[in-house]
């Protein structure tokens, strides 16, 4: 049965996980007038507010770190206020309200009538909801706050509670972060920092206005920290990278609900001298390390694949590229040679080599495959087909035909006619009762849907019921299955797609454990055939199954992948060996010869 897209609705997402969209954080451009460009470089990277650090010299408002320092020509006034005019002339600032922290350096009184008169010429500035300026620094005390102009609000260093008029007049809490935690910004905070320092911004946060810690170590760590923490304003003197660090954090921060429940292997036929009848290969596309460790800290620290003893690495480079494309990739593993990128099943000259499935059933095996991807696409295609670009998707479905598969479950549908030597199930329990020579069976008509919307659990369930399937031919066979979106996720730079799938494949890789722990001769291996997104895990919580991922690239990676083995032969698969090893070993493990 095909799956119904136009039925799966958007809260299966919600049942399988979410992204964490949760706070409301923005950079804070701490010392600004130290960038090259003061204000408009700041603006234009996103920090939604800028500090500036005022002296009173003169009767002129200058801005300077250092009172040593000052310029004449670098006052408040053109640093500031000229830009912010302009900002809002050219309609710059209007979707997202920016705050101005003036730091009163000089004697408070003095300093801040003067920057009120200066403020005040700007009918366009004072009258635009969009900006906002915070006194700090030498400011006046609470009880003075009404004193002054609505466009004016203060910075409210202490956690002492005021009136409700004196609150009205705050426009940011602060506090030095060095009077909480000597956190150096690496790792995380000591277990005696942490919770003093989380009660201090809850207690912050009580006020009901926004909160800035200042002293805070500068870096990726902190900003995340500090940002799913609760602070507001995130202080830092790198506002484009904080900036575009906390515009995409809520999206590579995804909260798991999906589980893969973890079944213990038992080991019943390593090393026992056990010929191997049956090859299981699992190839999860673009499912390099990181990606496995993000689906493992998201299943509460385990996995089944996990739980596998026997470890190796394959080195991934295609014969035309320093990093491989699926088509490529996948035709190492079937045909036991490297070829270009986008060949299926041909050597770098376009000449046709035979592959696993064809090798297999002249030995009396009967071959499968499974993918959540079209069933024309580049991983399986090169277990049948043989063509010269991954794209020829109506040469590749023709080779699909002719091919010596006796069973396939994929997507695509559409894209196959003529298939008429395949009878075609229904649901998966109908593959495992079924008595067909060949059998086929469709998740859907185009592309298969992502678990995030809504695929459900059909991968194991087909899994379980084709090796029923093949197990009731009482021939020996070889299966590969793909879980291909786990390439998906890492292509969009998507997390939760990542983890989830990562998960799903994992469910699959237990019913294949659980296979060959039932049936003796059964070899399983497990891997990919590159890494995709160059993806990273900085940061997580395995208590709430969350994780924050990054990435590199929207496109694959050259990084060596592991190779998990389970069963009888398992020892021809470790150490460190090129992509189309995996080829001459499965053949070595069922004593067939080249």
């Amino acid at each position: 049965m095909l799956l119904n897209l136009k039925k799966i609705n958007i809260a299966v997402a919600l049942t399988i996980g979410s992204f964490v969209f949760a706070q409301h954080y923005a950079a804070h451009s701490h010392n600004d007038y130290e960038q090259k460009v003061p204000f408009w470089y700041a603006l234009e990277a996103g920090a939604t507010s800028i500090e500036a650090d005022v002296y009173l010299v003169d009767n002129q408002l200058y801005v300077s770190h250092e009172q040593k320092d000052i310029k004449k020509e670098r006052t408040f006034d053109n640093l500031y206020l000229k830009p912010i005019r302009k900002a809002l002339e050219l309609g710059i600032i209007k979707d997202q309200p920016v705050q101005i922290l003036i730091d009163l350096k000089t004697e408070g009184e003095a300093t801040l009538k003067k920057i009120v008169s200066e403020i005040s010429k700007y009918t366009d500035i004072t009258a635009s909801k969009n900006i906002s300026f915070v006194i700090s620094g030498n400011k006046p005390s609470p009880e003075k706050f009404s004193s002054y102009p609505d466009f004016i609000t203060f910075d409210y260093q202490s956690l002492q509670n005021l009136t409700p008029e004196q609150w009205k007049r705050v426009g940011l809490v602060s506090l030095n972060f060095k009077e909480y935690s000597g956190w150096n910004g690496k790792g995380g905070l000591t277990v005696e920092d942490l919770p003093k320092v989380k009660a201090v911004i809850q207690k912050a946060k009580a006020f009901h206005k926004p909160f800035r810690f200042w002293a805070i170590p500068d870096g990726k760590t902190s900003w995340e920290f500090f940002a799913h923490a609760g602070v507001d304003y995130i202080n830092t003197d790198h506002p484009k990278e904080c900036a575009d660090y906390l515009k995409k954090l809520d999206e590579r921060t995804f909260r798991n609900t999906l589980t893969s429940d973890v079944y213990q292997p038992k080991f019943l036929y390593e090393n026992k001298n056990i010929p191997v009848k049956n090859v299981i290969l699992l190839i999860g596309d673009g499912n390099g390390l990181s990606q496995i460790s993000s689906s493992v800290l998201a299943n509460k620290g385990q996995l089944t694949l996990t739980q596998l003893k026997n470890i190796g690495l394959i080195k991934t480079t295609s014969a035309d590229n320093f990093t491989t494309d699926s088509a490529a990739g996948a035709s190492a593993f079937a045909t036991g040679k490297k070829t270009n990128n986008r060949f299926i099943g041909v050597d770098p000259s376009g000449k046709a080599i035979p592959n696993m499935t064809e090798i297999l059933s002249e030995k009396g095996f009967n071959t499968a495959v499974i993918t959540t991807d079209e069933i024309v696409g580049a991983t399986p295609s090169a277990f049948y087909a043989h063509q010269k670009d991954r794209g020829m998707e109506k040469e590749i479905a023709s080779d699909l035909i002719t091919s010596k598969l006796s069973f396939f479950a994929a997507g695509g549908k559409s894209k196959v006619s003529g298939l008429n030597n395949f009878k075609v199930a229904e649901n998966t329990k109908e593959i495992a009762e079924s008595k067909a020579d060949r059998l086929a069976y469709y998740f859907s008509d185009k592309g298969v849907p992502q678990v995030l919307k809504g695929r459900g659990n059909i991968l194991a369930e087909t899994v379980e019921s084709s090796l029923e399937f093949l197990k009731s031919k009482n021939k020996p066979f070889f299966i590969m299955i793909e879980g291909a979106q786990i390439d998906s996720g890492g292509h969009a730079n998507n997390v939760g797609t990542i983890v989830t799938e990562g998960i799903d494949f994992d469910r699959a890789i237990t019913k294949a454990i659980q296979f060959a722990d039932k049936n003796p001769g059964t070899l399983v291996v497990i891997t990919a055939d590159h890494e995709t997104g160059g993806f990273s895990i900085p940061h997580g919580d395995m208590a709430t199954s969350t994780i924050e991922g990054d990435f590199t690239t929207e496109d694959h990676s050259a990084t060596l992948i592991p190779v998990f083995s389970y069963g009888p032969g398992t020892e021809n698969f470790m150490g460190v060996y090129e992509n189309n090893e995996i080829f001459h070993k499965i053949l070595q493990s069922l004593k067939i010869k080249e």
